[in-house]
């Protein structure tokens, strides 16, 4: 069974690519099916082989919090930044920008059941932290926080079904 990542990558100069990984060797990159062949060489170096030309990829450097990456692609760097199927969610809800503006709270994005709740009342969170797993639609959705926050509340427990736009946690200001 084909694994299906579903990724945006935006370039520095605002060049914007949708990317379908299905499994190794295939890839969907903005509606065109791709093939290629990549072999890992060390940790974060790969050869990778499309349209019978040869790339040398070398992660250089990552900032897996923002997603933002710098890659060289034979001797030409290239600087992007990853958003995956979850960030579009986000954007699609209008959460995307919750970690710019003062956060009160976490709310239920969809109806969902709670498996997991990992931090406590009081719990100093850097941003990008689980804060919840949420069930939906046989799917576990993992909620994390938008910005370095204290709890000051959990308002549901493990096990509970929520409804979308319910409070599940409250912070401090």
């Amino acid at each position: 069974m084909p694994t299906v990542s579903e990724l945006k990558v935006e370039l520095k100069d605002g060049k914007s690519f949708q990317v379908e990984l299905i499994n190794d060797g295939l890839a969907i990159l903005n509606g065109n099916t791709i093939n290629y062949d990549a072999i890992k060489i060390a940790d974060g170096q790969f050869h990778v082989i499309k349209n019978h030309k040869s790339f040398n990829v070398e992660l250089i450097n990552a900032d897996y919090t923002a997603k933002t990456f710098s890659i060289r692609v034979n001797d030409k760097i290239v600087d992007l930044k990853v958003e995956d199927r979850f960030d579009l969610l986000l954007h699609q809800l209008g959460m995307d920008n919750l970690g710019k503006a003062g956060v009160s709270e976490l709310k239920a994005p969809m109806p969902g059941l709670v498996l997991n709740i990992p931090v406590k009342v009081g719990q100093e969170v850097k941003a990008g932290e689980p804060l919840a797993v949420l069930e939906a639609m046989k799917m576990e959705n993992v909620l994390k926080s938008p910005a370095d926050l204290v709890v000051k509340s959990i308002n549901v427990k493990q096990g509970e079904a929520v409804e979308k736009n319910q409070i599940l946690i409250e912070f401090e200001n």
